[in-house]
């Protein structure tokens, strides 16, 4: 039986691809996708569905609140994460 080795590459996380992704779909949660944050990335993309879902009644404007505090907070976060997620890379390297 022939053998067959499987060779995985995988990339650095792009700062620069990391903010664009946070300036223009930031409200989804791509950018946390993007850096391995699965968790925190579908939090944010709840938060936006709801709000968004909800603006009409006026009630949506919380989730959003919350939700756009949470991408400015990002703005200063998501440089460490990329670094972070780099580095976590190598190890596995």
């Amino acid at each position: 039986m022939e053998e067959r080795q499987v060779i995985i590459v995988k990339q650095e996380k792009s700062m620069g691809l990391a903010y664009v992704l946070l300036i223009f779909l930031g409200q989804l949660g791509i950018h946390r996708f993007y850096l391995g944050r699965v968790g925190s990335g579908v939090a944010q993309l709840l938060l936006g569905i709801v709000g968004w879902a909800t603006v009409w009644i006026f009630i949506g404007f919380i989730p959003l609140a919350i939700l756009w505090i949470w991408v400015f907070i990002d703005l200063f976060l998501t440089a460490g994460m990329v670094r972070a997620a780099n580095a976590e890379l190598h190890r596995a390297a």
